[in-house]
């Protein structure tokens, strides 16, 4: 008997359950190919060019997002230079979402995406996940705001070390003979080298370190919105806040400091650019105690002064190169490290250090060192990248060493 003629046989009944079992398996296929991901989901990819940005948004699954992005910012870092890798991060809740992008694809394995315990995500949730990363990845970013270096287009000039700094200034702290340079004169935002001329204040007054400040409303930052560890109400010592000002750039610390001067904040500032002035300081002006403000301006000369001023003073010296510090804060400890890793490199010899960000002002380094027997002051403004104004010192002390007649003093010339 033929197909057909078994078809005939059937009974009503039974093309109505065969029907109905035709239209289950349908679905559950449909179902599958919505669900299941495709073979190529492995490497999940797009080619957005705005995929080359940061990402940072919640997730289905959980949420604490980062992202990371390898760029290259072309006015300062030629092509033979290394990648940069800049890494921004939200906390929406506890999971984690991690995405990479080279050039203008971006990547999300399955293992970058795990739940609030730290476990990779499995099934819907690892299939949502990564839809909804893809999605985020096509979403318009905003550019970062250049700093007033790139916008004076000092990235632009060139030096033999092919620095990333787009000021950097190397003075002998001796005979003051000047080592090297590049836009040495440009007035720019210090940031938190601010806190030199903060400290030197301080201690021009001869303030009891041992004095109880606390922090209140009046120290937390309000134009940046910069994190503090010290809530306000912490009750610490004059010496540990100056401690943490130098070492650790604690903008409320520093910011304490010049509150609690005994004539007041705006006399505070009012003394800070008073001694830029006796110092010879004639391109700088301060407006307040902790670098936030980009009206807080400077040169790179200006700059090599001050890090000389407070060079001399022993405790400003040792706070700013300590490598860490711990302080108690009610029944809690809070452990805090210093912002410049060199001071823990046993190859360098630092007697003096500060480091500064704001956007407006790049990566800044001010930095005393002592080179083949030599006492230096090295300044680096507007650096990059992160770790660029550390790398700029490295270049410096490579050329320096590799260059002995650079660190040779120079001789005056015979008279007559």
């Amino acid at each position: 008997m033929t197909n057909a003629q078994a078809a005939h046989t059937l009974k009503p009944v039974h093309l109505l359950r065969h029907a109905l079992s035709t239209l289950t398996n349908l679905a559950v296929i449909a179902t599958l190919a919505v669900v299941l991901p495709t073979p190529s989901i492995g490497f999940a990819k797009q080619t957005n060019p705005q995929a080359r940005k940061s990402v940072s948004a919640p997730v289905k699954t959980g949420a604490k997002v980062k992202a990371t992005h390898y760029a290259q910012r072309a006015a300062n870092i030629t092509k033979s230079s290394r990648k940069v890798m800049v890494q921004t991060k939200r906390t929406i809740g506890h999971g984690k979402l991690t995405i990479k992008a080279r050039g203008n694809r971006i990547f999300i394995h399955p293992r970058m995406l795990k739940d609030a315990k730290g476990r990779p995500l499995k099934g819907r949730a690892l299939i949502a996940a990564k839809r909804r990363a893809i999605m985020l990845a096509r979403a318009p970013i905003t550019p970062a705001k250049p700093s007033f270096g790139e916008l004076a287009g000092l990235h632009q000039t060139q030096d033999a070390l092919e620095l990333k700094s787009g000021v950097a200034l190397v003075v002998d702290q001796d005979t003051n003979e000047v080592l090297f340079r590049k836009n040495e004169s440009a007035v720019l935002p210090i940031a938190s080298l601010t806190k030199l001329m903060t400290g030197l204040i301080v201690q021009e007054a001869r303030l009891p370190l041992n004095e109880i400040i606390t922090i209140t409303q009046a120290d937390v930052d309000t134009e940046k919105g910069s994190h503090s560890r010290l809530v306000v109400g912490t009750s610490l010592t004059r010496g540990e806040m100056l401690h943490l000002a130098m070492m650790s750039s604690e903008n409320r610390a520093a910011n304490a400091l010049g509150r609690t001067h005994p004539a007041g904040i705006e006399e505070f500032v009012r003394l800070m650019n008073a001694k830029a002035k006796s110092l010879g300081m004639h391109d700088t002006k301060f407006v307040e105690p902790t670098g936030l403000s980009s009206k807080n301006q400077s040169s790179a000369h200006d700059l090599a002064l001050l890090a000389n001023a407070v060079y001399q003073d022993a405790v400003l010296r040792n706070y700013s190169i300590s490598p860490g510090y711990v302080v108690s804060v009610g029944e809690k400890t809070l452990q805090y490290n210093n912002t410049n890793q060199l001071t823990k490199n046993p190859e360098w010899e630092i007697g003096l250090q500060k480091t500064g960000y704001i956007s407006e002002a790049g990566r800044c380094l001010v930095m005393q060192t002592k080179i083949a027997g030599r006492k230096l002051i090295m300044v680096f403004l507007d650096s990059a990248g992160k770790f660029s104004r550390l790398a700029d010192a490295v270049r410096v002390r490579r050329w320096l060493e590799s260059n002995p007649q650079a660190l040779a003093p120079h001789r005056a010339p015979r008279q007559g």
